[in-house]
């Protein structure tokens, strides 16, 4: 028995056409009952073979049935790697399913097409499921070829912004994925109940508008040209910083299902960022983070770059990417939490998930509560963001793609950032950030999307980063962290590890030295040796250090010109020490001043 290749024929939509003979062997696909060759062949995709005993015989003909109409609508290839797949199309329980198959998943017996399709409901004849990886494998030639890519957010080829579940913009794109995945971007409710019911309670909480407006600025920070990063809510247990993330989480789905957690690796934080790219990301409960690596973890979320991994045949994988802003909470910051580990904190992971006091507000963290007692205040908006949700964010995006003019964006930022004043460089990326978010809120408002006065969401992410900017001052971030770190150790060590320059013998109680102290004018200032310079602000080099000291004027006495001083020691010998004004230490004085 023998079986020569396979012609395909597709009868696409009529509901009783008459076909008089069918030519062999060859797929089709029948949208409804179907004659031909004197028989009627019921709605499906049907494999027409014929048999040969020997090679002699004409053969004898058989049909079957092999599962519900699928079509092979086109070829497809990923914008992500160039892969080319095919886009299939089918019918279950009266909704049209669109499924982008990879075409290395034809490779063996294409099991793994079996498993998508059979996932998301096309009716297989078991017994004859080989034939339909055979049958897609038959679509050669395909004219209409579009464009599909694994990451939900813009797609800079075509200028549509993708969700898993529909595209939003003018362009033949298609998003791609196994199906195993979570379905984060759903819907329920209305608009206009999420407007009553959520975000008018907002009004007046600061907390809250930088909350959902910091969900819609995902989408606005390619068209202005601002990083990511993120904001830390702070608070102790029961603040309300939950509910504030809720709220952000249902302007693109389920609260439940959209909002994530820190208690995951690196590689997790990585796939979690770019299934929301160009959305928000947000990370419940910092706590649950390994202390080890959350600073990383921070890092990464902020660059946007996954780390990159290696192929069996040692071919680099494709990274992941994304651009997202995070929304995290906490009782900890991301420093104190890091410091549990014996880590220092590192400037750069806390201007890139900077903090926001969602604990000490009039109620915690809220500012209004509308009448309301607070914890009725609490459950009414966790109830209503429950249910009503995933309406906002397309809706606001659907705007955002009529906007044409390419400038328009870059001079409505330029407003807004105008008002975020920041000295330091530093300051000023932050200063961007709260801008952004301030502006995704203010457009928002102007589309008739947020019932809010207008400029009230600029004006809340203004008071927000003047408190940040209140609290840790508008100088460099390393400088603060190094002149920190200096006064923490000599608080620590002040009587342990130094003793009088002026005594006659050495002090036999001194361990693990770090240096001397002389007192003028009633105050110490302290003489430190090198190493203990070094080790004062671990993870920070020598000259790093210096630098800052001098900046601040933290170097109280030099010798022609050198950063030392010569010292007589005590019992004999002399040595060189940096001497340090403990007083110019004082960050929090300076800050205040």
């Amino acid at each position: 028995m023998s079986e020569s290749q396979p012609h395909l024929t597709v009868v696409g939509e009529p509901t009783a056409p008459n076909l008089e003979r069918l030519e062999r062997p060859s797929f089709a696909v029948y949208e409804g009952p179907t004659s031909a060759d004197g028989r009627i062949f019921r709605a499906g995709t049907w494999y027409h073979g014929i048999k040969h005993a020997n090679n002699d015989d004409g053969g004898q003909p058989y049909d079957v049935w092999i599962c519900a109409p699928l079509h092979v609508d086109a070829e497809t290839v990923n914008s992500d790697d160039g892969s080319v797949g095919r886009l299939l199309r089918f019918r279950h329980r009266g909704r049209v399913i669109e499924h982008v198959m990879p075409m290395e998943a034809l490779a063996g017996k294409g099991e793994e097409v079996l498993k998508a399709l059979m996932r998301q409901g096309l009716e297989i004849e078991y017994n004859q499921r080989r034939h339909v990886p055979a049958y897609i494998a038959s679509h050669h030639g395909l004219n209409r070829i579009l464009a599909t890519t694994t990451r939900p957010g813009w797609h800079d080829a075509s200028g549509a912004f993708v969700l898993p579940h529909r595209i939003i913009g003018d362009a033949d794109v298609r998003f791609q994925d196994s199906g195993k995945g979570a379905h984060l971007f759903t819907e329920r409710g209305s608009l206009e109940s999420w407007q009553t019911d959520v975000a008018h309670y907002c009004q007046g909480n600061p907390v809250l508008i930088l909350s959902v407006c910091c969900a819609l600025a995902g989408p606005v920070l390619s068209r202005v040209g601002v990083n990511g990063g993120g904001v830390h809510l702070v608070g102790d247990s029961s603040s309300g910083k939950s509910l504030a993330q809720s709220l952000a989480a249902s302007v693109w789905g389920n609260p439940g299902i959209f909002a994530a957690s820190w208690d995951m690796s690196k590689g997790g934080i990585e796939i979690e960022a770019s299934s929301r790219n160009d959305t928000v990301l947000i990370l419940d409960e910092i706590k649950r983070a390994d202390p080890k690596r959350v600073q990383e973890m921070a890092y990464a979320i902020a660059n946007g770059t996954g780390k990159g991994t290696m192929t069996r045949e040692r071919e680099g994988r494709p990274k992941l990417y994304w651009r997202v802003l995070a929304l995290s909470s906490g009782e900890r910051s991301l420093s104190e939490h890091a410091a549990i580990s014996g880590n220092s904190a590192h400037a750069g992971a806390e201007l890139r998930m900077v903090d926001v006091n969602a604990g000490t507000r009039t109620y915690r963290a809220f500012d209004d509560v509308h009448g309301m007692a607070g914890a009725t205040f609490h459950r009414k908006l966790t109830t209503a963001a429950s249910q009503h949700f995933g309406q906002i964010g397309p809706a606001f995006v659907e705007r955002l793609v009529k906007e044409t003019d390419p400038d328009h964006f870059h001079r409505r930022f330029t407003e807004i950032r105008d008002h975020f004043e920041a000295a330091s460089p530093q300051a000023g990326r932050v200063a961007d950030r709260f801008a952004v978010i301030g502006l995704a809120g203010e457009l928002a408002i102007e589309y008739g999307l947020l019932p809010w006065p207008a400029t009230s969401a600029a004006r809340a992410c203004r008071q927000l980063f003047l408190e940040w900017l209140a609290s840790v001052g508008d100088g460099n971030a390393e400088d603060r962290q190094i002149l920190t770190a200096l006064g923490d150790f000599l608080a620590l060590h002040g009587d342990s590890r130094f003793s009088d320059i002026a005594a006659t013998l050495p002090n036999a109680n001194v361990r693990q030295r770090a240096g001397y102290y002389e007192v003028e004018n009633g105050k110490r200032l302290y003489l430190l040796n090198r190493a203990s310079l070094t080790e004062a602000a671990s993870g920070y080099g020598r000259e790093r250090i210096l630098r800052t000291l001098e900046t601040y004027g933290a170097l109280a006495k030099t010798d022609s010109g050198r950063r030392q001083k010569n010292y007589r020691l005590p019992g004999g010998g002399s040595a060189r020490f940096f001497v340090v004004d403990p007083d110019r230490l004082d960050t929090e004085r300076e800050a205040t001043a």
